[in-house]
């Protein structure tokens, strides 16, 4: 799945291009999108007593984005595992050039035990929609 993001005055760094904190919060935004777009609504995930958590962010930058652009990003899910996932990102820049590629590992756990949940049956048949193995 694609969203757009635009780069602005207060997300540019010393050096006059997009401040790598910004592409962690994108992602956080694409892993909501995601999450919404299979259905996983975090009014659901409550009431089935569930949360997502990260535990590993990855982020290769080719080329400096800057302000006023508006930027692409494409989200995945490049692998689904029994408990965990890891989501893939792409983030193109105005001129459709790939600027960064990122991975995160997330996982649910049990909002009452803080342990790992397993992904049901109707669960993992929603992340299927938007699984893009690699």
């Amino acid at each position: 799945m694609f969203f757009e993001q635009e780069v602005y005055t207060y997300q540019i760094d010393y050096v006059g291009h997009l401040s790598n904190i910004v592409y962690i919060e994108w992602m956080e935004i694409g892993r909501t999108k995601l999450l919404e777009f299979i259905g996983l609504t975090f009014d659901k995930m409550e009431k089935i007593n569930i949360a997502p958590i990260l535990a590993n962010t990855e982020i290769r930058y080719k080329k400096s984005l800057y302000l006023a652009e508006k930027i692409t990003i494409e989200v995945w899910i490049s692998e689904l595992k029994n408990a965990s996932a890891i989501m893939s990102f792409n983030f193109y820049n105005s001129k459709n050039e790939l600027a960064a590629i990122g991975k995160q590992t997330g996982l649910f756990i049990n909002l009452t035990t803080k342990k790992p949940h397993r992904l049901g049956p109707e669960q993992r048949t929603a992340f299927e929609k938007v699984l893009i193995e690699e």
